[in-house]
């Protein structure tokens, strides 16, 4: 359960599903909740730099607190992935 002021960063009916086409060993990534956000971003991101990059933590954290909609942290991932050069799929919710 989280504490005051915080979001159930795993439910996902808040969270639009995408899929993030990444290189490597795991080629496609299903990000459906700000979990799976953080865990992309830190985890699974090619580079820990990029404006975009820092901002989709940032604004993904801002979310997790409950400041900012999951939304917000959705589209600053993309913008993210784009600055990366990571092909994004919005899948229908």
């Amino acid at each position: 359960m989280p504490g005051p002021g915080l979001v159930n960063w795993r439910r996902s009916d808040d969270f639009a599903p995408l899929v993030l086409v990444m290189s490597g060993q795991e080629r496609s990534r299903l990000v459906r909740s700000l979990g799976e956000v953080a865990k992309t971003l830190v985890v699974g991101w090619p580079t820990d730099d990029g404006k975009e990059y820092i901002e989709a933590v940032r604004s993904c954290l801002d979310a997790i607190r409950g400041n900012v909609p999951a939304k917000t942290a959705r589209a600053a991932l993309i913008r993210a992935a784009e600055e990366a050069g990571i092909p994004v799929i919005a899948l229908i919710h």
